[in-house]
């Protein structure tokens, strides 16, 4: 089957609840009758009852399901699962695949990345702060535009949440936060669900967790100090930085 989206973009697009919810169903066989009708895929998916559902080949949130949430246009786990089928062409799930956590965490592994690995991590920042975009549009496209800094916010988590604890990474961290920064405050980036200024305290968690780790990464911290900020994220880092033995 073919898709204009993948694995990865219904993991970091859809929350966490209901990409389990619609894992579960993929897994157990629920999926079933899976015919491409032009630019659509149909199934039966065995929920409670059997549901009749859709999802677009280009969007996945694009769809109809028979259940309580398709019928009021919301995306509801059976659409998710029917993507997932479309996705990965009724294949296992890996182990990999079905790891989600939208929230960062630390690999508590120390080393230091090659400078392949560090071109690789670079890009894939880049890549997913495109998903942090300023909003100019009229209040329809508003919601649209919150799921894509979620969508942004869900994929830089994965990709913090695997970073060593070093120095190197620590810099990549400051740095990421000096962006999502500039966004916010001269970007035109509408945070006002507080998505991006959540990410960033769990940034700054996971750079104070790095500091008792590994000391050496404290001096990534001087480049917040002797400047001002829109907003006081940065704090507990200078403090640890003025505090430091």
């Amino acid at each position: 089957m073919t898709t204009a989206y993948d694995l990865n973009k219904i993991k970091f697009a859809t929350d966490e609840a209901t990409f389990k919810r619609a894992m579960g169903l993929y897994e157990s066989g629920k999926v079933t009758e899976v015919e491409q009708l032009g630019e659509y895929y149909s199934a039966l998916v065995l929920g409670t009852k059997p549901y009749r559902v859709s999802v677009s080949t280009r969007n996945y949130k694009h769809g109809h399901c028979t259940c309580y949430l398709g019928e009021r246009d919301t995306l509801c786990k059976h659409m998710v699962a029917l993507a997932l089928y479309a996705v990965m062409d009724g294949k296992p799930l890996s182990d990999e695949a079905k790891q989600l956590s939208n929230h960062v965490e630390c690999s508590k592994r120390c080393e230091v990345l090659s400078k392949e690995e560090l071109a690789v991590v670079k890009k894939a920042i880049t890549e997913s702060m495109r998903y942090i975009k300023p909003y100019r549009g009229p209040s329809r496209t508003w919601f649209a535009n919150q799921d894509s800094l979620s969508e942004g916010c869900n994929r830089l988590s994965a990709i913090v949440s695997d970073l060593p604890v070093s120095r190197q990474a620590a810099d990549i961290l400051v740095k990421l936060l000096l962006r999502l920064e500039k966004k916010l405050s001269v970007g035109g980036v509408d945070d006002s669900n507080g998505i991006v200024g959540g990410f960033a305290g769990e940034l700054v968690a996971l750079l104070e967790e790095f500091a008792k780790i590994d000391p050496l990464c404290i001096d990534a911290f001087e480049s917040f100090c002797g400047k001002k900020y829109c907003f006081d994220w940065q704090e507990p880092l200078v403090r640890i930085f003025d505090e430091r033995d």
